[in-house]
């Protein structure tokens, strides 16, 4: 256990990611959904209200940073608890020593448990009435799903926040004012990052800003001297200090849309080893999960389509599950959208048909409704014939008529051509039933039939 109530200076034999941990909220970066004036941990700050919380998401994102700030907000004492080495017995000392901080001064004391989810059902039993009395506020952090590792009696007593991964706008603000600031950074080095070897750590990182600033002093340390004590960290120097080679790859060039053209193509011509390895060539290379998520949500509409409706079911659930786990686990669920995907029967029917659609929608203008399916919500508008005719197919046999609903001049026009292949094979059979039950309908209504 440790308890400070001040901010203590950065040692210089801390690590750098420990030296240039936030001191004030104002340099803390990242976690915009959370940190805005309007967002959960903005109004909390600005009520100066303390509020018992638990920080979930992957390490290196600012867990433990946000506890420490909040507590010097909150002006409190704050006290580091570990759920490995720590038992209920300290728990009850920890409370008592709060207990005498309010009698003898009326400060709060904020007690924060790192990895929360490795507390056992007795150790967050013993939590409760002090949580729920107030002696104690209590800030937990873990990489571990609360919902599962939380006893539900303790977590209705605390308000999840959701951490994500840092974005690389994020990673490059914090290497670049490591690089700047004398006291606690590598601001005393006269140091220039090559472009790649930039990139390169920050893609290696995959959101974890701890693991950037350790490879980034590693990579300064190490580099050799140069005129007037410079060092140059250049790709090889990022590839040593990370532990990986550099794929070969530019995220905003050309190699990136030929491995994401890779990726689709192998998809689309239902070779699932094929994708996988793409899949696995573009992770490796620091490529944004979410990037290629979005990219199979898309394929499962576009190349798959209703020759298998449950592919966009495949690849949204993947993009839940992934915002879940996280980096490594999540990207099974890559990996498994990807072969499901691969062995999916191929239709672009759909978006053939949106895409004819769309195009007569800009070439022939707006088209007026015709008056049979008009809505008709006032007197003036069913005078105007508004609605009339309309026939509610729920009052007909097999909840089919032979209604028009294309304007005039699009009348018997068909965009959708269901394949044969995969569920579509279905539809195809279904949407011709339908059609020449509509044929037999106007027939009968003296309208003619309907050439299909």
């Amino acid at each position: 256990m440790a308890l400070f109530q001040a901010p203590a200076g950065p040692s210089p034999g801390q690590p750098l990611a420990e030296r240039l941990r936030p001191q004030t909220l104002a340099e803390f970066v990242g976690q915009s959904h959370l940190m805005g004036p309007e967002m959960p941990l903005g109004r909390l700050v600005t009520s100066g209200r303390a509020a018992s919380l638990v920080f979930w998401g992957p390490p290196g994102t600012g867990k433990t940073t946000l506890a420490r700030l909040l507590a010097r907000q909150w002006q409190a004492a704050f006290v580091e608890f570990s759920a490995v080495l720590s038992g209920v017995a300290d728990i009850r000392r920890v409370v008592e020593e709060a207990r005498s901080r309010l009698r003898a001064g009326g400060q709060p004391s904020v007690l924060f448990v790192d990895e929360i989810h490795r507390f056992n059902k007795a150790q967050q039993d013993a939590f409760l009435p002090h949580v729920e009395s107030g002696v104690i506020t209590l800030l937990g952090a873990t990489t571990e799903n609360p919902s599962f590792e939380i006893i539900p009696a303790l977590l209705s007593r605390l308000r999840v926040l959701v951490l994500h991964p840092l974005a690389e706008e994020d990673l490059n603000r914090i290497l670049e004012r490591a690089l700047a600031d004398q006291e606690r950074g590598l601001g005393g080095y006269v140091v220039e990052v090559l472009p790649q070897a930039q990139a390169h750590l920050v893609a290696t990182a995959f959101g974890d800003a701890r693991r950037l600033l350790t490879a980034l002093e590693a990579a300064v340390t190490t580099a050799p001297l140069g005129a007037g004590g410079r060092r140059l960290v250049d790709l090889t120097l990022a590839e040593q200090a990370v532990g990986r080679g550099a794929l070969r790859y530019d995220k905003a060039g050309e190699e990136h849309y030929n491995l994401i053209s890779a990726l689709h193509k192998s998809l689309r011509g239902s070779d699932p080893d094929a994708a996988l390895y793409w899949l696995a060539r573009m992770l490796a290379a620091g490529e944004d999960p979410h990037y290629l998520l979005r990219r199979m949500v898309r394929f499962a509409s576009e190349d798959v389509g209703l020759a298998d409706p449950y592919a966009l079911n495949q690849a949204v659930a993947a993009l839940g599950a992934f915002d879940l786990l996280g980096r490594p686990e999540g990207e099974l669920a890559l990996a498994q959208v990807a072969v499901y995907l691969a062995m999916a029967p191929k239709s672009n029917a759909l978006y053939v048909a949106f895409g004819q659609a769309n195009a007569d929608a800009a070439k022939l203008g707006p088209l007026e409704v015709p008056l049979t399916i008009r809505n008709a919500p006032t007197r003036l508008m069913k005078n105007l014939g508004y609605g009339r005719g309309y026939e509610y197919p729920h009052d007909h046999q097999d909840a089919v008529v032979g209604q028009e609903y294309l304007p005039e001049r699009l009348k018997g026009r068909r965009y959708y051509q269901p394949t044969e292949r995969g569920r579509e094979k279905l539809i195809r059979e279904r949407l011709r039933e339908l059609m020449r039950a509509k044929a037999r309908l106007r027939r009968e209504k003296g309208e003619g039939e309907e050439v299909t």
